[in-house]
């Protein structure tokens, strides 16, 4: 098995000092440890962001790479440039204020080693507020190629903050792009149009920090914007016909201009699935 990956976070101003800090633990404590951690540090950031990342260099060593950009630009722009830093074919993308479980990189490699086809490798996220023991919801994707092609026609078929993938297969369609809110979904679509095949576990990888706040982004009309864009794109390329393409404009619109407490109720109960629901992995995709 591969044992050789790197990793690739980006952190802005914003991020809450302690989140980056269990973020960056939860790497540290994987079973499968990463030889190569690129950190990008998107803008200034403040002293108590730097404190932590000063903590983190004395326990990563050598293995951590703080690469500091002048201003804040935007995700897709830090890890544009990150992923250039990486040293490793493999890269495990991380969140700055997501939980890694242990045996989340170790699985990972194991499907690449079985799976050489595969580009790119994600799996389950499960949602919580405060701590990893509250759990409110998952979001599950499909395990298989031709079933991730299917659903990426109407939604994001991989889960951002948890995937793997090879570096070479990003570059190779362009690598991320600005995009608002959705520069990996682009990205993605990019990658299936080109051949490049995917794979989702079917269990918990990641626990991913939820909260008002995010369903906030997924709103508004800048997002929507975004969303149309994209589904322009998806339309002009030929990767879908022009019902989804209105029908998947008209539902995003719904969604963007809904007020943020019925936004958070279609997301937890239609776009997701109760983790008291479930069992072990489960198999459902939404």
């Amino acid at each position: 098995m591969p044992a050789n990956y790197s990793v690739l976070m980006s952190v802005y101003y914003k991020e809450h000092p302690d989140y980056l800090r269990q973020s960056m633990q939860s790497i540290y404590d994987q079973t499968v440890p990463t030889d190569d951690f690129v950190l990008v540090s998107d803008g200034p950031l403040t002293p108590e962001l730097d404190a932590v990342i000063a903590d983190m260099q004395q326990q990563f060593g050598s293995r951590l790479h703080v690469c500091r950009l002048s201003k804040n630009g935007g995700l897709g722009k830090a890890l544009n440039f990150g992923i250039g830093q990486c040293k490793n074919d493999l890269v495990a993308r991380m969140d700055s204020d997501d939980v890694s479980r242990p045996d989340r990189c170790q699985r990972q490699l194991a499907i690449f080693h079985d799976h050489p086809e595969y580009s790119l490798v994600s799996g389950i996220v499960e949602e919580f507020s405060d701590t990893i023991t509250n759990v409110s919801v998952r979001r599950i994707v499909p395990e298989h190629q031709d079933d991730i092609i299917v659903f990426a026609k109407k939604r994001n078929p991989f889960n951002h903050p948890c995937i793997m993938y090879k570096k070479s297969a990003v570059q190779a369609v362009g690598s991320y792009q600005d995009f608002y809110l959705l520069e990996d979904y682009y990205l993605w679509i990019r990658m299936l149009q080109n051949g490049f095949q995917g794979y989702n576990l079917q269990e918990p990888l990641l626990w991913m920090r939820a909260g008002s706040d995010m369903y906030k982004r997924r709103g508004g009309w800048k997002y929507f914007l975004s969303q149309h864009r994209l589904l322009q794109y998806m339309h002009q390329s030929g990767f879908i016909t022009v019902g989804p393409y209105l029908l998947g404009t008209f539902v995003r619109l719904g969604v963007a201009i809904a007020p943020n407490s019925l936004r958070s109720f279609i997301f937890n109960n239609i776009l997701r699935r109760k983790a008291n629901k479930l069992s072990g992995g489960g198999t459902s995709q939404v």
